[in-house]
């Protein structure tokens, strides 16, 4: 995965040069929405940059705008090779990047592992938790494994306590007195999933991302938050989640249909 600033530069050098020492990349705005690529993108408004291929500093063509996918793109559009940040009909990836974490943002990694499943820890919590709150109680596990491996004392960095790593002001709001009792922590961080899944019509790795990074970033980027820290997370918890439904000898989860970006 790539910084921003090194995928904007990839960009510049992929584009066609317009005159000598100049580079033509296209800012491109769909709804609210904006990418950047190497030739204007067929249903958006386009306006073409020209970036010095000698410039010092690498201008900012993002603006404050709308969203941006983690994934550069490359496909064919009349008859030449185009590269861009948006997901069109026939795009293949072709690499992974990230844009910086804001300061405060409470993005993170998670403390716990990718390891084999504990159904052992908190089994009674677990399935009280996932009853009351109709949350699949694989992916609050999932959920418990990636941010603290299940440890009821844990404390991030950022400050996150408990089971399920509950920031001090959610788990006031979800009346978790002790974010450090485990089955306080489990019921809180169950609610505060529920409502996540309501919100993302049982998207999971939308609510994953906004477990991680809060329902700001998500609306912010129109999906997952292209941050290091929460694409790692989601594809922890995916795998996680997916590990656990098999270890509770449940189908494999259908995947979530979205609308092209």
């Amino acid at each position: 995965m790539k910084p921003l600033s090194a995928l904007l530069v990839m960009l510049v050098v992929l584009s066609w040069a317009t005159d000598a020492g100049a580079r033509t990349v296209y800012r491109c705005v769909r709804g609210n929405t904006v990418s950047l690529a190497t030739a204007p993108e067929p249903g958006s408004k386009c306006v073409a940059k020209e970036v010095d291929d000698n410039v010092a500093k690498v201008p900012n063509l993002w603006g404050d705008l709308g969203a941006i996918n983690g994934t550069l793109y490359e496909r064919q559009q009349d008859g030449k090779t185009v590269y861009s940040t948006r997901n069109l009909p026939g795009s293949t990836p072709v690499l992974k990047f990230f844009v910086q974490t804001p300061p405060g943002s409470p993005a993170h990694e998670g403390l716990g592992k990718v390891s084999k499943p504990r159904l052992d820890m908190y089994a009674r919590e677990f399935k009280s938790a996932a009853k009351k709150t109709k949350v699949d109680d694989a992916f609050l596990r999932a959920i418990a494994h990636a941010e603290s491996g299940f440890d009821e004392r844990a404390t991030s960095p950022k400050g996150a306590q408990g089971v399920m790593q509950l920031m001090p002001d959610t788990a006031h709001e979800l009346g978790v007195a002790d974010p450090y009792a485990h089955e306080q922590s489990i019921s809180g961080g169950a609610r505060l999933l529920q409502r996540l899944l309501a919100r993302y019509k049982g998207d999971y790795s939308r609510a994953a991302a906004a477990y991680n990074a809060g329902v700001g970033a998500v609306a912010k980027y129109g999906g997952i938050p292209p941050y290091r820290e929460t694409v790692d997370y989601v594809q922890k918890v995916t795998a996680l989640h997916a590990a656990y439904r098999s270890a509770m000898k449940l189908p494999p989860l259908q995947p979530v249909l979205r609308a092209a970006q």
